[in-house]
This record gives C-alpha cells, structure tokens and sequence, in this order.
C-alpha cells in the first residue's frame, strides 16, 4: 500500500494543481473518483494487464467508459498514466487528490460512533468543539454501536479519540494485567 500511495503521489499532486489551476477541481475530483472505480473493476485490471494492447490502446478504452466524451485534459492525464503503466494507480491517485483538496479547503470528515442516537443539537455541539479543535470545517458521518456501552469514538482517518466507555474499560483491564 506505502509502495502505490509513493507511485501515485506525484500525478496526484500534478493533478490537483492543474484543477487548480483550471478552477475545477470538484469535476477532476468526480472524474477521478469515476476513474477509479473503474480501474478497480476486475473485467478492466484484465484488459490492462494484456500484453497485445498498446498502452494508448488501454487508455482509450478506458475514456470509453465514461458516459460524456472526456475533456482533452482528462484524456492526456489518462494516456499519460498509460504510457507509464499507471492506470492502475487511478484509485489510489483519486484517494491523494481528496486529501488534497480536503486540505486545501479546510475540511475533515469525521466519522463518530456513539451507543445511542445523537440529537441534532448533540451533533453540533460536537462539530462545533471538533472544528474548533481542528481548525477546518467538519462533515460528520454518524453511525450508533451499542458495544461502546456509553460515550463516543471519534475517526478523522489520521486520528482516533476513543472517548468510549468500552475504550476506558480496555485501557483499565490492560492496565491491570500487566
């Protein structure tokens, strides 16, 4: 996984600074996100693992399964990636472009785990202290497990706050036994 995210990284990075640039950076980050669901489809990893095909070849077969003709730009950044032999890249390559323009734009989305449904007005307390905390804009993604007991664990994807009960009797237990 470490070895794809290095691979991808510098078309990821060449990538959201040309949306930058052109202000379009949410259709390059549907068109990726649509490119890599299909770089993923196993009848595709297929036909770009044959070896009769030129890599032009597989990069126009690819731009044919999108439903609009593509923007020149998108179609050279696909051939690109196919005289390399990187289309396999696409979904890691689309996962490093939402991180960047996350990052660009201030935003986190959390995901947070509670044993009970939380109210709206629970929601945004907790949003409120967290983009405080955080300095950037949250979307918070909610989803009740009852196995926390009480509390609640919060998931930024680089960070976790467990502030469960279930997490504090783990802690306590492993506390005890050693």
């Amino acid at each position: 996984m470490a070895e794809l995210t290095t691979l991808a990284r510098p078309y990821a990075k060449a990538v959201f600074g040309a949306a930058q640039d052109q202000n379009a950076v949410d259709p390059w980050d549907q068109a990726l996100a649509f490119a890599a669901q299909v770089a993923a489809d196993q009848e595709v990893k297929n036909i770009l693992a044959t070896p009769g095909l030129s890599e032009a070849r597989k990069a126009e077969l690819f731009a044919e399964c999108f439903e609009e003709p593509l923007p020149e730009a998108l179609r050279n950044f696909l051939l690109i990636l196919a005289e390399n032999k990187r289309l396999a890249l696409l979904p890691e390559i689309s996962s490093l472009f939402r991180l960047y323009r996350a990052d660009f734009e201030r935003t986190v989305n959390l995901k947070v785990s509670t044993a009970f449904e939380m109210t709206e007005e629970q929601q945004q307390k907790l949003i409120d202290a967290l983009s405080k905390k955080l300095e950037r804009k949250v979307a918070l993604e909610s989803t009740v497990d009852q196995s926390l007991i009480g509390g609640v664990v919060v998931d930024t994807g680089d960070l976790v706050i467990d502030a469960s009960v279930k997490g504090k009797l783990a802690k306590m237990a492993k506390a005890l036994g050693s």
